[in-house]
């Protein structure tokens, strides 16, 4: 499972520069995701060793006076059910507001471990004055300038103590872990029924009808596997902003604690920005993916059809299109079949491990096809590769001059290295590294 970190707070207390320092400026952060065009929300971390990732609640909040603070408590509502660790901003340098008291009142009935954060604590003046919110009645508060980054170590220190060790969960769990992952009303509930047999999820035409994120065990089909639903959505009373926040929270805990996503799409709909933001969060979470184009009986046929669509997906999401894509119908039971074949190969392929022998063979061979490009009249000699210890697929390349091996030839090895090997549906990694 996934350690979730939310940041919760009102306006203008600093939580996009205190979200870009806890996950760095190096990565990359999915920006836009579910149609937002605030801030970047969404990102990955690690600290010690232990992986986490962090949500920023306040990109969601629509900016009108009126809905504000109901808009505040929703998501703080949100952040206490779905994270494992909440951060509370509050501004050292304002002091405490109305809304502050009105967060810490919420915080205050959680179980889940809630840190004060002091921010814009910039000077000794400013530090003398956060005493005062030892009055919010949630402990000592942690004194932070998110824009210089004094204080967020030791933080950060005393965070990860309540974090789950990935590697620990990984090694008990051997059964394949699917996730069920798209945007509302794509019928994400309605295949697992399919798959299941069972009217076990409330499937109603509306968008958001399913509760909560449901782990279910089966052994059918001669497979053994776990299901992650989660067609993880309220009922629809919630405003709209707040119903996309809920299903992007819901994606990404399903998302981190799977081996294999089956992305929905809508067949009628075709690949839209949600579902590629959705993609872009598995293949950031390093996650096997199957694309499952569902409603397939509903479009119109002609002898051509599941070409050119197959062509239009793999345009769109490249660079990564060796991805298995399913043309299916949960309603109709169409090639249901095939997308737990395809989920069970895509497991296969992220658990497969490659001898260095078999390595170096292939690596001599695709040197004869193509050598690493001369860059500045200087030669890169590739010496020998060998497969990282890791989880997921990654590959480490030896050579005399890593810097000067660029993209395009990384993308050609990779490209080789998934003709000659099954990896259709994982995400590689490969790294050039000095001998």
């Amino acid at each position: 499972m996934g350690n979730i970190v939310a940041i919760v707070g009102r306006p203008n207390v600093g939580k996009s520069t205190f979200f870009n320092r806890m996950v760095g400026w190096r990565n990359a952060i999915v920006d836009e995701i579910s149609g937002v065009t605030r801030d970047r929300i969404y990102g990955k971390s690690d600290w010690n060793g232990k992986g986490f990732s962090v949500i920023d609640t306040g990109g969601w909040v629509a900016n009108s006076d009126d809905i504000f603070e109901e808009e505040i408590r929703k998501q703080v509502l949100i952040a206490i059910e779905e994270a494992d660790v909440i951060t509370f901003l509050v501004d050292a340098q304002q002091g405490i507001t109305d809304m502050d008291v009105q967060v810490a009142e919420i915080l205050r009935r959680t179980s889940k471990p809630v840190y004060l954060i002091a921010n814009k604590v910039d000077n000794n003046t400013i530090r003398m004055q956060v005493g005062e919110f030892y009055s919010l009645g949630l402990g000592d508060p942690w004194c932070v300038s998110s824009i210089n980054g004094s204080g967020t170590g030791d933080l950060l220190d005393d965070m990860v103590k309540h974090f789950i060790d990935a590697s620990q969960t990984d090694e008990q769990d051997e059964v394949p872990r699917i996730a069920v992952v798209g945007r509302p009303n794509v019928g994400k509930s309605s295949l697992i029924n399919t798959f299941t047999g069972e009217e076990r999820n409330i499937v109603t035409p509306l968008a958001g009808t399913t509760r909560d994120a449901i782990d279910t065990h089966y052994r059918k089909f001669g497979y053994d596997f776990i299901f992650v639903d989660t067609a993880g959505l309220r009922r629809k009373t919630r405003v709209k902003e707040d119903l996309e926040f809920y299903s992007v929270m819901r994606s990404i805990r399903a998302i981190e604690s799977s081996d294999v996503c089956l992305l929905l799409v809508d067949a009628t709909q075709g690949l839209e920005r949600q579902d590629m933001n959705i993609f872009s969060l598995i293949i950031r979470n390093r996650k096997g993916v199957v694309l499952v184009v569902n409603k397939w009986d509903l479009v119109e046929k002609n002898n051509k059809t599941v070409d050119d669509y197959t062509k239009f997906i793999k345009e769109r999401i490249a660079p990564f299109n060796d991805v298995p894509i399913i043309f299916a119908s949960a309603l109709t039971k169409q090639r249901v079949f095939k997308v737990i074949e395809a989920a069970m190969q895509v497991y296969q392929n992220r658990k497969r491990r490659i001898s260095t022998s078999e390595l170096n063979v292939f690596l001599q061979e695709i040197l004869q096809v193509k050598e690493p490009p001369v860059y500045k009249g200087k030669l890169v000699k590739i010496k020998y590769v060998t497969q990282l210890p890791t989880p997921t697929p990654q590959f480490a390349f030896f050579c005399n001059l890593p810097q000067y091996v660029k993209d395009p030839y990384k993308r050609f090895i990779e490209n080789r290295l998934r003709e000659r090997f099954n990896f259709s549906g994982v995400p590689i990694q490969i790294y050039f590294r000095e001998k």
